[in-house]
Formats: structure tokens, sequence, C-alpha cells
């Protein structure tokens, strides 16, 4: 199978216990990066043409950088089992100015998002556990090839048959969370809006 061009190979697995998790990736040999705080705006046009194209634009603050992604799901069979996701990303200068340019053409925040990440490199992947609000914590692995990614999956006790190809806001979905509910959702704080 060919990937399309700007396809991200990356899965999740839910309900993981990070601390458990981290010592069984660094007793497989993997390298711990590091630990951030995320944060992210989620923008849409106001006639919310992007989330019917199941689509959205986010502007993120990594700590180091910031990044400024299109995202489009790749429909698949279920709510959690897309076939996979378009992404296509650059690097910006400043997290705040970007929002604003996006807001000067016209495009409005849908909401406003922290995470804690933890971010493993082991055999050639990534492996990301992620800490957001309202929900449990849950891990992403991501490589350059589906064989890649369910090795690591299958190496960290998960079966490669059960992971989900979707988007944290299906994972809220899964929980019952809609997150275009809230305007502002961190661990500290939910505002709904």
């Amino acid at each position: 199978m060919s990937v399309p061009e700007y396809q991200e190979i990356e899965c999740k697995f839910l309900d993981v216990n990070p601390k458990q998790l981290g010592q069984t990736i660094t007793n497989l040999g993997g390298k711990r990066q590091f630990r951030k705080l995320f944060r992210r705006y989620v923008f849409d046009f106001p006639d919310k043409r992007l989330n019917a194209q199941a689509s959205w634009l986010r502007i993120r603050d990594e700590g180091d950088k910031s990044t400024l992604t299109f995202k489009q799901r790749i429909k698949g069979h279920s709510d959690t089992k897309d076939a996979g996701m378009k992404e296509i990303e650059v690097t910006v200068s400043d997290f705040i100015a970007t929002a604003d340019v996006l807001k000067a053409i016209g495009m409005t925040p849908k909401f406003y998002e922290e995470n804690w990440r933890t971010l493993y490199t082991l055999n050639g992947v990534e492996v990301a556990i992620d800490e957001w609000p309202l929900i449990p914590p849950y891990v992403e692995i991501e490589g350059d090839s589906w064989k890649v990614v369910d090795d690591a999956a299958s190496v960290l006790g998960f079966d490669p048959k059960q992971k989900l190809i979707c988007a944290t806001m299906q994972v809220y979905e899964h929980y019952g969370i809609n997150e275009n509910d809230y305007q502002i959702l961190t661990l500290d704080k939910q505002i709904k809006k």
C-alpha cells in the first residue's frame, strides 16, 4: 500500500499508566526525549467549513518551537478507526502572533487546550504519552511505516489489531465529551462555551 503524501502514520492506545509505560519503554532501551506542556488553539472559519471536511487548523506551542498544522481525518470504519490522517505542518516563530494572523484573516478559535506530553524514542519510532484534561492518559506511537508502528506496539505489550487511528477529539468522544463544548480545556481549568 502506498502512503499518500503528508499522511501521518500514528496510532493510539487508551487508558495507559504513564509511569509504568515509561518504565517499560526505558527497560526496552528507549530514550526519554522530553516532558513538556503543549498549548494549542484549534481554528476554523465561522461557517465551520473545515469541520465539515473532518479537518482543522492548529497552532501549537511545544515549548522550544511552535507549529502551524493542517489536519484532516481520512475517514475509515468507525469513530476511532480512521484510515489515517493527513497532516501538513510548518514551524512558525511566534505562537500568539500566528494565532493573531489566523484571526485577522477571519478564522475563529474553536477552543484553547493544554496537555502534558512525555516523548520517548524506541526502535526508530516516537512513543508519546499524552495526559489531557477529563480523560485517562493515552499513548501515541508514530513511525515511518505501519509495520514499524505495529512492531513497536507489540513490543510494548499492545495488540496492533486494537490500535485506534483517530484524533484526540475522537478520544474525547469515546469518553462522552465533546471538545467543541469548551472554550478552554486545560488540566487546571475547563470552561464551557
